[in-house]
């Protein structure tokens, strides 16, 4: 499963990677003899997933990093470059066993909200604390143990490096306290540093560790309302005009223990809704925070150059008016005419979306191709539209 950040984005897996230096802030030195937590000597051989640690949550635990984004029109550098930079919280809001929710949050440096549409919206993430099935952090490539310093700790810590820049592939930093403990919302990750290369891709994302804050065993709060999602416990459906045999699919989303779980499929009408995620690949939470702001700069500014010199109108979903922007283009080949048209909204932020989660907000809400014959009759040869979305947790389903 990867969190799909927009229509055109590639995995982040595709267009990231890590560079092996450290961030400022996030300092090491490579472990030589025993650590003050192992007196026999013996190396860390992986990351653990802090899975008790989400049973403890409590309210007001926040972990907080610095990031900076950068990406290039040229390969080799130069030519157009965007850049972003800021800070992204994780907190947790509420903790209803087994569910902890879980607020994301993208600022300037300053801690002022951010101008790009996808990132200026604190989003909702509800975690389950315990499993409904195994799941294991895995980092990519070669590891070794370290001891890094942040946020005035010091950590027992392991480095992973995957080069794939061999094979156009970009080069990734990962580096993981090997217990995670307060950093359990993202699995112990201390820093990132991802690198493009290849396939016309060059940029950098940087992710240091900034702020950790552990809550209060006595702090409550209710459940948030769940009206912007990042994903899990809402899903989407599109009704889709292909063929002969139009179908509704279903996007649902879902959170374990820091990993955010996606399924798509025809929808089921003999199960509930998104009830089961067993062949959802999972993806860690902290690589959905690196991927949402590399797809703000690489996506550009919202709404997409062609809507926003587009015809404005309403779309109506789900019995409410949204305010929309469509745009047109025509092309011809081998003599035959085709009109394709995208609808966008106009302010993905608006009231009337309430509950759509991230990834629906930025794309088409409708979309389609007709063909033009004769006499200027159009016919429909395919397209696509939302028709329903809310939330799927107990107590909160529309």
């Amino acid at each position: 499963m990867r969190m799909r950040h927009s229509p055109s984005s590639l995995p982040l897996a595709a267009l990231l990677g890590a560079a092996l230096s450290l961030l400022p802030g996030c300092e090491s030195t490579k472990s030589s003899g025993p650590s003050p937590s192992d007196p026999q000597g013996a190396q860390p051989t992986g990351v653990q997933t802090g899975d008790a640690s989400w049973q403890r949550a409590r309210v007001g635990d926040r972990v907080t990093y610095s990031f900076a984004a950068t990406q290039s029109s040229e390969p080799r550098g130069g030519g157009t470059q965007n850049a972003l930079a800021g800070q992204v919280s994780l907190e947790v809001v509420s903790v209803q066993q087994p569910w902890v929710w879980v607020r994301l949050s993208f600022t300037d440096e300053a801690g002022k909200p951010l101008a790009q549409a996808r990132l200026s919206q604190d989003l909702l993430i509800p975690i389950r604390s315990d499993g409904t099935r195994p799941l294991e952090l895995k980092p990519q490539g070669e590891s070794t143990a370290e001891r890094a310093s942040a946020v005035g700790r010091t950590w027992e810590a392991l480095r992973y490096v995957n080069d794939a820049r061999p094979v156009d592939g970009p080069l990734q930093t990962r580096v993981y306290a090997v217990q995670p403990g307060p950093l359990y919302l993202t699995h112990g990750l201390l820093s990132a540093d991802t690198t493009l290369s290849g396939f016309g891709a060059a940029g950098d994302f940087k992710l240091t560790l900034r702020e950790l804050r552990e809550g209060s065993d006595s702090a409550t709060a209710q459940a948030p309302t769940l009206e912007r999602p990042l994903g899990p416990g809402a899903y989407y459906d599109r009704r889709m005009e292909m063929g002969p045999s139009p179908s509704v699919h279903r996007v649902c989303f879902a959170a374990e223990r820091g990993f955010l779980l996606r399924t798509e499929g025809p929808i089921d009408t003999a199960a509930a809704p998104c009830s089961d995620f067993s062949q959802a690949e999972p993806e860690p939470l902290e690589e959905v925070l690196m991927g949402l702001p590399f797809a703000a700069i690489a996506d550009g500014t919202w709404p997409p150059a062609a809507a926003a010199s587009g015809t404005r109108g309403t779309l109506s979903l789900e019995g409410r008016d949204i305010p929309a922007l469509t745009a047109q283009r025509t092309d011809t080949s081998d003599g035959v005419q085709r009109v394709s048209s995208e609808t966008y909204a106009a302010e993905p932020w608006a009231p009337a979306l309430s509950g759509l989660p991230h990834e629906a907000r930025f794309q088409p809400l409708a979309s389609g191709t007709e063909r033009v014959g004769a006499g200027g009759k159009r016919e429909s040869e395919g397209s696509s539209r939302l028709v329903r979305w809310g939330s799927w947790l107990p107590g909160t389903r529309k």
